[in-house]
């Protein structure tokens, strides 16, 4: 067990040193012959390793974008040349940040892959081989589609043939040059490492910080619904709530601390699918000074536990305390059902069985309502008054998890005319609905490196 620490010790070490190096190449470079694990085990350890793989790990700057929140003047001032990010600005910035870690754990999925194909697999370890071979092909289609949302516009049949989007790495070699694949190409690769994926792994994991069946389906799910195919998504949805489906009742759930505390939630609660934390990045979205946008807090109803779990005072307003990460500053954003009954809910919606839309719903709520007041039963008139309610419910009930930035892009797509708005400097600054600032600048020192087109 030493050893085994031991060397992963060594490797992360050593994935440190070079990706502080002068030349901060795009994944990291690390050259595998230095240290080089030796089995099954070591190469699943490698993909255990959930400090780089899945804490504090995926992006954070469409967070830090998007609507929910506000700064402070003096928030805004401390930020420096940063504050540009805030009003969707050009921003250079350089390592370390989002696209460094996120790659990192590419980079080790990547490795993964390649010591893999120098081991056989055998009727003895095929249980092993496969969940090390699903597991590393599901890491690096889950921060790939992180990273998509964050720098590149909004999946488009019409568009995303050539807009540009990430580095899609396929090797653990660093030599290999780097180039900007389209969008459509990203999405179709994600999707390929998924449907590959998913007969590999366990219907459960052994613990939330591995990929599973149900993690999967989760993820297409997820990855077609940012496609806006729905029929898809919402086939995936069903297939992750056949293997889990559990819900948090607010009122007396065990896996709640208390409503009211500085931290509600504990640790690994029984609605999460797969777990990992967002990256701190800037900063602008830390939730002891991003403060909730006023309309947003009012929104919920006094009898909706959301408003007593998710919110803290902060002088005058309110900032979010409602992380399934447990933990006052670290936000989850991982998978979870949750995520799943909105999914659902929406994509019904969408091929329009808005009826069958609201019971989803519905069935949801009621898990986040006062059980001492009777819960007022949501319905709608047409499916277009269905996408409305359940927008509002998504946005109230995955806040902070990463995703508002990328359900803004795809729903002002389908016409929703989202305009965000803020104010610095006595300013006033807007971001249009599918504006090209939706793909957030890359990092200044990736641009040079590569000679890649930035946003």
């Amino acid at each position: 067990m030493n050893k085994h620490k031991n060397l992963l010790t060594q490797l992360c070490l050593l994935l440190g040193l070079l990706a502080s190096g002068c030349q901060k190449f795009l994944d990291v470079k690390s050259d595998k012959k230095l240290v080089v694990p030796q089995n099954l085990t070591d190469i699943q350890g490698l993909l255990d390793d959930a400090a780089t793989m899945n804490l504090v790990r995926t992006p954070s700057y469409g967070e830090g974008s998007a609507d929910d929140y506000f700064l402070a003047p003096s928030s805004i001032a401390a930020l420096n040349h940063v504050a540009k990010a805030y009003i969707w600005q050009p921003l250079e910035y350089r390592y370390q940040n989002d696209w460094s870690v996120a790659y990192l754990a590419i980079y080790n999925a990547n490795l993964a892959l390649d010591l893999l194909q120098e081991i056989d697999r055998t009727t003895a370890n095929a249980s092993v081989w496969d969940n090390v071979m699903g597991s590393a092909l599901f890491f690096r289609a889950y921060y790939e589609l992180a990273l998509i949302g964050q720098f590149g516009l909004a999946y488009d049949t019409q568009q995303s043939g050539t807009d540009l989007g990430i580095v899609l790495r396929r090797s653990s070699d660093f030599n290999i040059p780097s180039k900007r694949s389209k969008v459509a190409e990203c999405y179709h690769a994600i999707l390929q490492d998924l449907n590959e994926a998913l007969p590999l792994l366990p219907e459960h994991p052994q613990h939330v910080f591995r990929p599973s069946k149900a993690a999967v389906h989760a993820l297409l799910a997820r990855t077609n619904l940012y496609m806006r195919n729905y029929e898809a998504a919402l086939s995936e949805t069903e297939h992750a709530l056949s293997i889990k489906s559990t819900l948090m009742d607010y009122n007396d759930d065990t896996d709640i601390f208390s409503l009211t505390a500085a931290v509600p939630f504990k640790p690994f609660n029984k609605e999460i699918i797969f777990y990992t934390e967002v990256y701190s990045g800037f900063g602008l979205h830390t939730p002891s000074r991003a403060n909730i946008t006023p309309e947003l807090y009012s929104s919920y109803s006094i009898n909706d536990l959301r408003r007593t779990a998710f919110f803290l005072a902060n002088g005058t307003n309110q900032r979010f305390k409602g992380s399934y990460a447990s933990h006052s500053s670290t936000l989850f954003s991982g998978l979870a059902t949750d995520e799943l009954y909105l999914t659902k809910a929406e994509c019904l919606a969408q091929v329009n069985l808005f009826t069958e839309a609201m019971e989803t719903l519905n069935i949801f709520l009621k898990k986040r309502w006062k059980n001492t007041v009777n819960y007022p039963t949501i319905t709608a008139t047409d499916q277009a008054d269905a996408l409305n309610k359940i927008r509002t419910e998504r946005r109230k009930s995955l806040l902070m998890r990463g995703l508002r930035w990328m359900d803004l892009k795809r729903w002002n797509k389908e016409g929703a005319n989202i305009i965000l708005s803020r104010t610095m400097d006595g300013n006033t600054y807007a971001l249009e609905p599918n504006s090209p600032r939706y793909a957030l600048s890359l990092p200044a020192d990736i641009i040079e490196q590569t000679g890649m087109p930035q946003n």
